[in-house]
């Protein structure tokens, strides 16, 4: 069976994968505008997130607006949206089923075999959600990058990666190498043996204290 040290340390960097998960996602610097070309002016930086954008000036003042209404926001961002919660929910909840089954926790039982396969379902679940947060920040990546190689696209209006979608790549990450962790808590059978004990042989009829003449 796996390590307990090992458990803990994939307990760990999921949660902390999870950590990062959540902040990329509040955050609103998933992308800022680009300064290339004869857009060379930087008094106001623009930067766009999945629930509002906000423009930072040179003076220090930022102010941010929350997005009006969902149906007008573009189908790729709302995808994003609903990947990130999930996978962040999913997350949740596989760190809790993992924790039952950890060796170093009481509640799940004692039952040494039962706890190993409760910990690889938790898992199990964390990679699922972590691979849930890939996918949204990938997909999120490429539409930045069409729009940003687009020749009709115009100058002013070109954005680059945020830190938002850098954090939330490395939550992701890590909550899929904290998952894959747990998930080698897979219990092996025992083989049972091919040759009798050997308590078994030695134990032979008992001897005859008959003596013959």
């Amino acid at each position: 069976m796996a390590n307990s040290g090992i458990q803990l340390l994939g307990f760990f960097l999921s949660l902390l994968g999870i950590v990062g998960l959540i902040i990329g996602t509040i955050l609103p610097q998933w992308k800022m505008s680009a300064y290339i070309g004869d857009n060379i002016i930087t008094a106001v930086a623009m930067y766009q997130g999945l629930w509002m954008s906000c423009a930072f000036q040179s003076t220090g003042q930022l102010q941010c607006k929350i997005y009006d209404s969902i149906l007008q926001l573009d189908s790729s961002l709302q995808a994003t949206r609903a990947l990130m919660i999930v996978g962040i929910i999913v997350s949740v909840a596989g760190l809790g089923v993992a924790c039952m089954g950890m060796k170093c926790t009481t509640c799940g039982g004692s039952e040494k075999l039962r706890k190993s396969r409760v910990a690889m379902t938790g898992g199990i679940i964390l990679l699922v959600g972590g691979l849930c947060a890939i996918v949204a920040c990938s997909w999120f990546a490429h539409n930045v990058i069409r729009a940003f190689y687009n020749p009709y696209t115009p100058v002013n209006t070109k954005f680059e990666f945020g830190a938002a979608i850098f954090i939330a790549w490395g939550g992701s990450l890590l909550d899929v190498l904290g998952g894959a962790m747990l998930a080698a808590s897979c219990p092996r059978k025992k083989l049972a043996s091919k040759y009798p004990s050997m308590a078994g042989t030695r134990s032979g009829p008992p001897s005859s204290t008959k003596e013959y003449v």
